[in-house]
C-alpha cells in the first residue's frame, strides 16, 4: 500500500470557502459559498490564535474587521494583538478621579480670553475640545453615517479602495501604518485619503459606495476650512506672534487635510489590546470627531486617563509640527485608543499636514542663546518617513 502523496489546504476568498488539494503534480480547487460566522464557530482550534484555515490567502491582507467577525472563541484574541503588560489598558488605565480635557467655546466674543484659553490648553494638555465651531451637527452626523456604511460593505467592496502593497503613500483602505518593533498589531482598520486642497486629492481612494460619501465629505472639508483658520490664528496669537505666522510656517494654502476613518471592531478581550498604541500625531493640528463609544485616552500627569466627549464638539490635538515650530512651547499630546467588547468604536480625525517638500523647524522668534533649538529642521516628508518607520529624528 502506497502512501498518498497529497496535501489539503483551506482558505477564504471573499465569501467563498476554498478547499485545495495537491495530488502529485495536480492541484484541484473547490469553492463554495458559506456563512463565515457559523462555519468558523464550528471549528475547533487553538484558543489563543487564529488558525491558517480561516486566514486569507497569502496574497490577501488580514483585516481586523474580518478577524473580529469570526466567532471562534468569545474570550480570546490572536496572540499578535496582545500588548505587553506595561501597555495593557486593564493594568495601565487610571481609575480614580481625573481631570477632564479643557472645553472651549470657539464663538467666545472676547478674543483675548479665547486666545488665552487655547494657548493654556495647548501648553498644559496638548488637547482640547471646541464647541460652537460652526460645523453643523447634522453634517457631522452625515459624515459619520457614510463612514459607518462604508465599513458595513462586503469586504471585496472595501478592498477596491485598498492601499496598494508597494505604495509609499498612506492613502487608502488598510490595517497597518506604523512599523511595530514588537511585531504586534493594533485592533483597527482604517480608510485614509486627502480631502483638501483639490489638487492633492486622489479620488481612487474615495469610496463610490455609499453614493453620498463624496458629496458629504466635500461639504465637511469646505466647513472645516474656517475652523482651521481660526485655530491657526489663535495659536499664533497665543505665542505672541501675528495671527498669520503659524499657518504660513505650516504651508499656508498648501496645507493638506488628511481624513482618516478609524474602525475599531468589537473585541473579545479589550483589556489586552489597543486600537492605536501610544503616540503623538505627526501633523500640525488634528481635528477629530468620535462616535459615542469611549476609547480615547490621554497621558497626563504620568497617568492614562479617559477623555470624556462633549456631543458635537471637535477634539483638537496639537501635533508634532506645531510643537516643533513653537520650539516646545506647545505640546503634542501623547494619546492612545482602547476598544470595546460589544460595540464598534469609530473616529474621524482630519490631520492638517505641511506639504512634503516644506522644511519645518523651530521658528527664529523662539531661538536665542538661552533657548537653543530643541528640534532639527527637516522636510516634512522626511519627518514622516522617520516617524512611521520608528527611526530617530
Amino acid at each position: 500500500m502506497h502512501a498518498r502523496n497529497s496535501s489539503l489546504s483551506l482558505y477564504i476568498e471573499g465569501s467563498l470557502l476554498c478547499f485545495e488539494e495537491k495530488l502529485r503534480n495536480k492541484k484541484i480547487t473547490f469553492r463554495m459559498e458559506f456563512d463565515r460566522v457559523q462555519a468558523i464557530a464550528s471549528l475547533s482550534f487553538d484558543k489563543q490564535a487564529i488558525p491558517e484555515v480561516i486566514r486569507p490567502e497569502k496574497d490577501q491582507p488580514d483585516r481586523v474587521q474580518t478577524i473580529a467577525s469570526l466567532s471562534f472563541d468569545k474570550e480570546a484574541i490572536p496572540q499578535e494583538f496582545i500588548r505587553p503588560e506595561k501597555e495593557q489598558p486593564a493594568i495601565t488605565t487610571f481609575r480614580g478621579l481625573a481631570p477632564e480635557i479643557p472645553a472651549i467655546d470657539l464663538s467666545e466674543p472676547d478674543q483675548e480670553k479665547l486666545v488665552g484659553l487655547i494657548a493654556d490648553a495647548s501648553k498644559e494638555w496638548g488637547i482640547f475640545q471646541v464647541i460652537n465651531h460652526g460645523i453643523p451637527s447634522d453634517l457631522i452626523a452625515e459624515l459619520q453615517g457614510v463612514g459607518q456604511k462604508f465599513f458595513e460593505l462586503p469586504q471585496e467592496e472595501k478592498e477596491v479602495c485598498a492601499r496598494p502593497r508597494d505604495s509609499k503613500s498612506i492613502e487608502g483602505y488598510g490595517s497597518k501604518l506604523q512599523k511595530d518593533p514588537q511585531e504586534k498589531k493594533s485592533w483597527v482598520d482604517h480608510l485614509f485619503h486627502r480631502i483638501w486642497p483639490p489638487p492633492s486629492i486622489n479620488y481612487q481612494f474615495w469610496p463610490e459606495n455609499p453614493p453620498s460619501y463624496r458629496e458629504v465629505t466635500k461639504e465637511y472639508a469646505k466647513h472645516m476650512r474656517d475652523v482651521v483658520d481660526k485655530l491657526f490664528t489663535t495659536l499664533s496669537l497665543g505665542l505672541g506672534l501675528e495671527g498669520h505666522v503659524l499657518k504660513e510656517a505650516a504651508g499656508s494654502e498648501q496645507i493638506e487635510y488628511m481624513l482618516k476613518i478609524n474602525y475599531y471592531p468589537p473585541c473579545p478581550r479589550p483589556d489586552l489590546t489597543l486600537g492605536v498604541v501610544a503616540h503623538t500625531d505627526l501633523s500640525a493640528i488634528t481635528i477629530l470627531v468620535p462616535n459615542e463609544v469611549p476609547g480615547l485616552q490621554i497621558f497626563k500627569d504620568d497617568q492614562w486617563i479617559e477623555a470624556k466627549y462633549i456631543p458635537d464638539a471637535l477634539i483638537i490635538h496639537i501635533g508634532d509640527q506645531i510643537e516643533i515650530l513653537s520650539n516646545g512651547k506647545y505640546k503634542a499630546v501623547l494619546h492612545r485608543t482602547t476598544v470595546a467588547k460589544d460595540r464598534a468604536r469609530m473616529s474621524w480625525p482630519v490631520f492638517l499636514e505641511p506639504p512634503g517638500e516644506l522644511v519645518v523647524g523651530p521658528l527664529p522668534q523662539f531661538i536665542n542663546k538661552d533657548n537653543p533649538p530643541k528640534f532639527k529642521s527637516k522636510k516634512f516628508k522626511d519627518y514622516t518617513y522617520c516617524k512611521l518607520n520608528k527611526l530617530p529624528q
